[in-house]
């Protein structure tokens, strides 16, 4: 039995996993706009951050935090508004601060909390505001506020992204994994541009969690792109608490560790989907399967490549069969390219074949093409190398949107 999606499933689903979100006033008054989730037990933890060179406060310590405690996190604090990136030696003192203020509300151990942080670069944090908020969240924990941290955690994103799966384990028994993300733009890997926490009452090592994480990863936050930016923030964190009881996942290989990398990985690619059906200004979420590539890796390269090409986006947003575009990505993609084996079709309409166009009605191409949901497959008719990546248009409102996005 693969992993099953549960009815309003959330981060704090599985077991020993509780939240609360506030308002500190770093957004609009009375917003929600901190975070709080915390285990019962301690966890092992690993987690994937921005290739940015330009990296948040929160970013660094992370990643140090994750090296030097992979089994003993206890608590995530997530703000809205303000990413803390480019702040210097102020910055990273109020992560510190952030991250202590935690640990003293609730009587946590020394470095067993991990801090994220969202929004506009360059703001200093309003740090007595949020040692405030988290006093006032640290009161308010429960198993049933996942959604209401998803949606303190928003910036540009019109909804909240959460889900949770339940996994039956061949040996017996079951785990759940929840999840909670945030990203509408500046998505692109690696990684997307967006705060991820996963949660999961299962025992797993560090090592195979970090080896689940990366795969799965790679097939789902891996393969977005609302508009080819990738941020100073981006983490995806995952924590097992164990809290379920079962016998520690150690080798991802086994059927335990095999259902438990099939469970987070759908829950990895749908949130992934949703950030991309929740890019800013989007009117058409678009899928893109590359086949016959000479390797999956090749296949990743040209159906991204694809993905991030404005003139290909802006197509779609007009709805406009322009197959030349998407040709012309695929010659620069750097991907293995023989024009004569290559094949295109738009929403199942054939376009292109062997190196030449092929006649279609061009008025009923563009009705075809404007509905919410466009599929674009490819063939490069040269091997067994696939893969398939989502990405979405660029309209008039991604403009208004980023435009505006400080003022």
């Amino acid at each position: 039995m693969g992993p099953v999606f549960l009815d309003h499933g959330h981060v704090t689903t599985p077991g020993g996993w509780r939240a609360a979100a506030v308002a500190c006033g770093i957004r609009r008054a009375g917003r929600h706009d901190l975070a709080l989730l915390v285990s019962d037990t301690p966890c092992a933890a690993a987690a994937l951050f921005t290739t940015n060179k330009v990296k948040a406060a929160p970013v660094q310590y992370g990643q140090a935090l994750v090296a030097r405690n992979p089994t003993g996190l206890r608590a995530v604090v997530v703000n809205s508004g303000i990413a803390n990136a480019c702040t210097g030696e102020q910055g990273a003192a109020a992560v510190v601060t952030i991250a202590r203020a935690v640990e003293q509300a609730l009587a946590l151990p020394a470095d067993s909390t991990f801090v994220m942080s969202t929004g506009v670069i360059g703001m200093q944090l309003p740090v007595t505001r949020l040692t405030q908020g988290i006093a006032a969240a640290a009161t308010q924990l429960d198993t049933t506020s996942g959604p209401d941290a998803a949606r303190a955690i928003m910036t540009t994103d019109t909804r909240p992204k959460y889900c949770a799966v339940q996994v039956g384990l061949p040996t017996g028994g079951q785990i759940n994994i929840g999840a909670m993300a945030k990203g509408a733009g500046m998505i692109h890997p690696n990684m997307a541009t967006m705060l991820c926490f996963i949660t999961t009452d299962a025992t797993v090592t560090p090592a195979a969690l970090d080896a689940a994480l990366r795969s799965a990863v790679q097939r789902s936050f891996h393969c977005i792109s609302v508009d080819g930016d990738t941020s100073t923030n981006d983490t995806v964190l995952a924590l097992a608490n164990g809290h379920a009881g079962l016998e520690p996942i150690t080798d991802l290989t086994s059927p335990v560790g095999a259902a438990f990398c099939a469970g987070l990985t759908v829950v990895c690619q749908r949130l992934a989907q949703e950030i991309v059906r929740d890019g800013e200004g989007m009117s058409r979420f678009i899928t893109i399967n590359v086949q016959g590539a000479v390797s999956d890796a090749d296949a990743h390269r040209a159906a991204m490549t694809v993905a991030r090409s404005p003139l290909v986006k802006t197509a779609l947003f007009g709805a406009d069969a322009n197959w030349g575009r998407v040709v012309c990505a695929l010659g620069y993609s750097g991907a293995e390219l023989d024009l004569q084996r290559v094949t295109l079709h738009f929403n199942g309409l054939p376009v292109f074949a062997h190196g030449l166009p092929l006649d279609f009605d061009e008025d009923a191409a563009h009705r075809l093409l404007d509905v919410p949901e466009v599929l674009i497959d490819i063939n490069l008719g040269l091997g067994t190398g696939s893969t398939t990546v989502w990405t979405c248009d660029f309209s008039y409102e991604y403009v208004r949107i980023n435009a505006e996005y400080r003022t």
